[in-house]
């Protein structure tokens, strides 16, 4: 897919078009108990709402599911494990890898985001940058 990245930084750009992971810990959402929605850094696209975010100690942050049809599941075989990527539907970025512990309350799926591929957006229309770089 063809999008203009130009406003994207360099970590961004690693992140959602080369699929590297940013540092566990590092994410400025990682924290965000805010709530709104969050959206793809790259389209803006909604992705993810706060009422579906939970602290699962992994480092990134981390949801039990996405809006619906937001985010497409890949098989990844990359780096010698089987795992799932999560990319966002309209784009293609890669945001991240969905595992199968999360809450078993709700989904039992762990949505594991880079915190850089995501925007957050609070109830009043204010928005934050989940990139720690810029």
């Amino acid at each position: 897919m063809d999008h203009d990245d130009s406003h994207l930084s360099p970590q961004q750009r690693k992140v959602l078009r080369d699929k590297a992971t940013e540092t566990p810990g590092s994410g400025a959402l990682l924290d965000n108990k805010q709530d709104g929605s969050y959206h793809c850094a790259a389209c803006d696209a909604a992705l993810f709402t706060s009422d579906t975010k939970f602290d699962s100690g992994s480092g990134w942050p981390s949801f039990d599911r996405a809006v619906e049809g937001a985010v497409e599941l890949k098989p990844d075989n990359s780096m010698f494990m089987k795992r799932t990527e999560a990319v966002c539907t309209n784009c293609g970025g890669h945001l991240g890898h969905v595992f199968e512990d999360g809450p078993r309350d709700t989904t039992g799926q762990r949505f594991c985001i880079n915190s850089c591929s995501l925007d957050f957006e609070d109830n009043a229309g204010n928005r934050t940058s989940g990139d720690t770089s810029q």
